[in-house]
């Protein structure tokens, strides 16, 4: 029985990156899917969400450009042909992460359920398949809590609301990350009556306090009733038309009436049924494949990579995951993913992207002398032309004012972050992007190089003794 050079397991993004490169550089690749090639980012991840985020913000936008002097009457949301748009988005994109164009890259494809028997070999469906050089790329799942009364209430998690038909009147959200507010935002400008529940104090803990509260409002603003630091006791029988979600903020419980519950509390590790014992490939206590900076396991024949490490679960990660193994796995080199400097976005509107360090993590890490700097799209010309006052960038660096950090909240953030993440990747100090770069007027990303002349001020204004008295020689010299 011939070795195949790489086994991967799973093809979604991780999976489907590590496969296409190893094969492109002419090796024997096996891919094991058992279910869809594509992944949760084309069937209920990426694709679909921002489909049916564009959708909305088209439904909000028609209903809500009052204060630019537009105004429409009669503004309908046809739910069944929403999600039409976004069947259609998914079916444009399918082909390429299809089987078929696998195959033709010369990619064995093979659908079932894979288990490691051994540090070298898996079972799939009765075959078994021998390896020089294997990856686990079997993504994550949502998690459903064991809360009573929940099951019977028929919730929908990010990968199973997409067969929903009509546009529930009322809809609970459990779950206050990027997850719940995006699609919480999402149908509450299609129509819905929308109730936000997270427990912890803010909503989108992980980013900067300013952030977080920028969304809530934002979120508040359009009619989404927002409940932070509030904890779900139960699902209760039915209430008039609907169900109810039985809260407790710490003062009392109070029900959340719905008539559809959205679940996104986190995701975990597909690793259950895996055979990673008889691989010796180690597990954390979530459950997540232990991997070094290298993504190998403890198996050194064995890498993992995407969500399945339960680094940061983004699409692009699990892609930059993927090309690692491929460098590493098969050419014995020492790649490693930088996790610190790789951005994210959460597409609420306003946006929401990050890179590296916030404001506290900074300070913990590198002691109070770090430098933030913050730009507010209150004094951003392009904001103020869009009526988007609503947002800010900030800019954090270490006590040598060395990019560490950076958040931007605002229309096309996502678009902005990348180059935040080039200047972070050279080294470059904060004061650099406004002495080194001179941005379009007016534009989004502006708010920026606003950020980065504080910056830039704050340390001529230290030299302005030494300036002074230089322009005075000067004056002096040239009597």
């Amino acid at each position: 029985m011939a070795r195949v050079d790489l086994a991967v397991i799973g093809g979604g993004t991780a999976g489907l990156v590590a496969a296409i490169g190893a094969a492109n550089q002419g090796a024997k690749v096996v891919l094991v899917e058992r279910a869809r090639t594509g992944g949760d980012c084309l069937w209920s991840g990426c694709i679909p969400s921002k489909a049916l985020i564009e959708a909305a913000a088209a439904a909000h936008t028609a209903r809500s450009s009052d204060h630019l002097g537009v105004a429409t009457d009669g503004v309908t949301v046809d739910l069944h042909a929403v999600m039409k748009h976004v069947q259609s988005a998914i079916a444009t994109l399918e082909p390429h992460d299809s089987p078929e164009r696998l195959r033709r890259l010369g990619i064995e494809v093979v659908h079932g359920d894979a288990q490691l028997t051994g540090p070298d070999r898996m079972q799939v469906e009765g075959r078994t398949i021998r390896f020089r050089r294997a990856m686990i790329a079997t993504g994550s799942e949502p998690v459903v809590p064991d809360l009573p009364g929940l099951a019977a209430a028929g919730p929908v998690t990010n990968e199973t609301l997409w067969g929903l038909t009509e546009l529930p009147e009322r809809l609970a959200v459990l779950g206050g990350g990027p997850i719940g507010c995006e699609l919480g935002q999402a149908f509450a400008r299609l129509g819905s009556k929308v109730t936000i529940v997270e427990m912890v104090e803010r909503l989108l803990p992980r980013e900067e306090p300013a952030a977080s509260d920028l969304i809530a409002g934002r979120l508040r603003s359009e009619g989404v009733d927002v409940r932070v630091g509030t904890r779900a006791v139960r699902v209760g029988e039915r209430h008039g038309a609907g169900r109810e979600l039985v809260v407790d903020d710490g003062t009392g419980e109070d029900a959340v009436v719905f008539d559809q519950l959205l679940v996104s509390v986190g995701r975990r590790p597909r690793t259950r049924g895996l055979g990673l014992e008889a691989a010796k490939v180690e597990l954390d206590r979530r459950g997540a494949v232990v991997v070094d900076d290298r993504l190998r396991t403890s198996n050194p024949r064995i890498y993992a990579g995407g969500d399945v490490t339960l680094r940061l679960p983004f699409t692009h990660i699990a892609a930059a995951h993927g090309a690692t193994v491929v460098q590493n796995a098969l050419f014995g080199l020492r790649a490693s993913v930088d996790h610190e400097r790789i951005p994210w976005v959460t597409f609420t509107s306003p946006e929401v992207a990050r890179v590296g360090l916030t404001a506290d993590e900074a300070r913990e890490r590198h002691g109070p002398d770090v430098s933030v700097r913050t730009s507010s799209h209150a004094e951003l010309d392009r904001a103020v032309t869009a009526g988007e006052p609503h947002g800010f960038a900030q800019l954090v660096g270490d006590a040598k004012g060395r990019i560490v950090g950076a958040t931007v909240v605002g229309p096309r953030a996502g678009e902005t972050i990348g180059e935040i993440v080039a200047w972070m990747a050279s080294g470059a100090k904060i004061g650099a992007i406004a002495r080194s770069s001179t941005h379009a007027y007016p534009t989004w990303s502006d708010d920026v190089a606003a950020a980065s002349l504080e910056e830039l001020s704050a340390t001529l204004a230290k030299l302005r003794p030494f300036t002074r008295t230089w322009l005075w020689v000067r004056r002096l010299v040239s009597r």
